[in-house]
């Protein structure tokens, strides 16, 4: 098969492209890199600063389109897939679904059915946009409901949703937001994860042990990053022979990786119920996930056995707690690595999870 892939979001589209390639298709990326991540793409849609840049941006897609028809699938990473304004992303939006095959929507990132859902109806516990029947207020929260609600950005995605032929979950979260509206063409498939080369079920040395956290550029309290940092450094003053914190903020994706090499665990996703990206590869070296994993987001992945993840509750007293608990009992390290290892590859392998792509875009199920 021809595939586009339009769009990245914590380097999804870079991984499943290299499954898909192996699996023998034809695949272009055309991403923006996901801003300073700066993760792989085949075209490159960066928008830079100012009027210029979205003019030059909007000339670049502009030259494109002509190159963009004949592919078997296009895939969008989310409805705002493209640095642009949603009112200029509709035309385009249509232009592929005229000249193309398949049209696949990713609900992955922020969209208009995650904030609504979160915000009205509120099918999870906890969430970015609610703590129990209580709204957040933080700033970002905030202004994802005015980008999102009663805006040009609602009716695009409310429109490619309802035209395009599949709508792709890769976690829980955003599965629950859309099965309601799309039951007949929303599917889950997870996050893909490519394997490193050597795997070692070995822990570090047990003194410190290594904590890694990543702040979000802006997005620090939005995503409960604040609250994990305050309670990971109260644990270091509280036992500073048993714990080393390594933060690391706003840099490109293979300076982070190489950051993260040898930490023991990582603390990541406050308001998640289901591992991301970022800790799912940590976890695919032997990395320690304290975050998001609660019993549905193993549930939907028929895991059974293996409970890899710390899961915390969001707010400061439950992660300070299972941070300190980790930090004071280091014999249950070898066994937590290994099965963080086993949980990525027995579900997360890109291959596989390539494979469950494939059969998505072969199925004449609409």
């Amino acid at each position: 098969m021809k595939i586009l892939l339009l769009g990245e979001y914590s380097n999804v589209h870079a991984t499943l492209a290299e499954g898909l390639r192996t699996l023998g298709h034809q695949v272009t990326v055309a991403s923006n890199g996901d801003f300073w991540k700066d993760y792989p793409r085949d075209i490159d849609l960066s928008r830079h600063h100012g009027r210029l840049g979205g003019l030059k941006l909007t000339a670049k897609v502009l030259a494109c389109l002509p190159r963009w028809r004949g592919y078997d699938v296009v895939q969008l990473i989310n409805p705002m897939f493209l640095e642009m304004k949603a009112e200029r992303l509709l035309p385009i939006y249509k232009y592929l679904r005229r000249h193309n095959g398949k049209m696949v929507l990713c609900a992955m990132g922020m969209d208009y059915y995650w904030v609504s859902e979160c915000t009205y109806n509120r099918p999870l516990r906890y969430s970015d946009f609610n703590i129990g029947d209580q709204l957040r207020t933080d700033e970002c929260a905030v202004k994802e409901q005015r980008d999102w609600l009663g805006t040009a950005k609602e009716r695009l995605n409310r429109y490619i949703a309802a035209d395009c032929d599949h709508i792709v979950a890769g976690l829980y979260e955003d599965y629950i937001c859309y099965q309601p509206y799309f039951n007949d063409k929303t599917a889950f498939i997870p996050l893909p994860i490519k394997m490193p080369a050597a795997i070692s079920h070995q822990p570090s040395a047990l003194s410190p042990l290594k904590i890694f956290i990543g702040i979000s550029r802006g997005r620090s309290a939005y995503k409960g990053t604040d609250i994990m940092l305050r309670a990971a450094e109260e644990v270091q003053r509280a036992h500073p022979d048993k714990m080393q914190l390594i933060k690391v903020e706003g840099v490109p994706f293979a300076e982070y990786q190489r950051l993260m090499d040898g930490s023991d665990a990582i603390l990541d996703q406050l308001y998640s119920y289901t591992p991301s990206m970022n800790p799912l590869l940590a976890m695919s070296k032997g990395i320690i996930c304290i975050g998001g994993g609660e019993p549905e987001s193993y549930e939907i992945l028929g895991e059974t056995e293996l409970r890899p993840i710390i899961n915390v509750e969001p707010s400061y007293d439950s992660v300070r707690h299972a941070l300190e608990d980790f930090v004071l009992h280091p014999e249950r390290i070898p066994d937590l690595k290994r099965q963080s290892i086993d949980y990525v590859c027995r579900h997360h392998d890109y291959l596989k999870v390539a494979r469950q792509y494939e059969a998505l875009y072969t199925s004449n199920k609409l």
